[in-house]
């Protein structure tokens, strides 16, 4: 589950010997994350990532902050077919009609919320575990795919109408976010995390 590096850190081993796969587990992976607009841009690279590996959408990120107006929830939800079709040829992004529809589908849902005065990125929080139950003991460790908590998270973005939000996107955004530190026992960023 660890390995130690080139540099002398014990880290988790999914990373491997990629600079920026290790940049982000160093930096960002398991970091408290808020606000709509990172919470929406999450969302939406985690809905892009169902079926691919993580690095895939990380090496894109920059491309998708480019094509999607840096995750502009106002803007995104103002996207028309032009700009599908725009999306649609941008080799910069994970190019799938379905998840880009998605994406806006979803901005405008945010939108929405944010007219009533609700806030995605408490909607997700809410369903965090207490900040002393964030960390699994290392007895017990394990990385999962789903827990009740993503399953929660699921099923209340749903009922709202988001979509790509399954059970294991949303354990990958809960992990990706910090609402749980997964790091592995023995990681550095473990306990500077908990």
């Amino acid at each position: 589950m660890i390995r130690k590096y080139d540099d002398g850190l014990s880290r988790c081993q999914w990373p491997g010997n990629d600079e920026l796969y290790i940049h982000y587990h160093d930096t960002e992976w398991g970091v408290p994350l808020s606000g709509d607009q990172e919470m929406f841009e999450r969302i939406c690279l985690e809905g892009f990532q169902a079926g691919l590996s993580w690095i895939t959408i990380l090496k894109r990120r920059e491309g998708f902050r480019k094509a999607f107006r840096n995750f502009d929830i106002k803007k995104v939800a103002k996207f028309s077919e032009s700009d599908v079709e725009r999306l649609m040829n941008d080799q910069g992004i994970i190019r799938n009609r379905a998840k880009i529809l998605s994406a806006i589908k979803n901005a405008n849902i945010v939108l929405e919320m944010t007219k009533q005065g609700e806030s995605i990125s408490a909607l997700v929080w809410q369903f965090a575990p207490p900040a002393n139950k964030r960390t699994s003991s290392a007895k017990n460790f394990e990385w999962l795919a789903v827990s009740p908590a993503s399953e929660a998270i699921s099923k209340a973005l749903r009922a709202r109408g988001f979509s790509f939000v399954g059970p294991t996107t949303m354990y990958a955004l809960m992990q990706s976010i910090g609402m749980i530190n997964d790091h592995a026992p023995g990681c550095f960023r473990r306990k500077e995390l908990s």
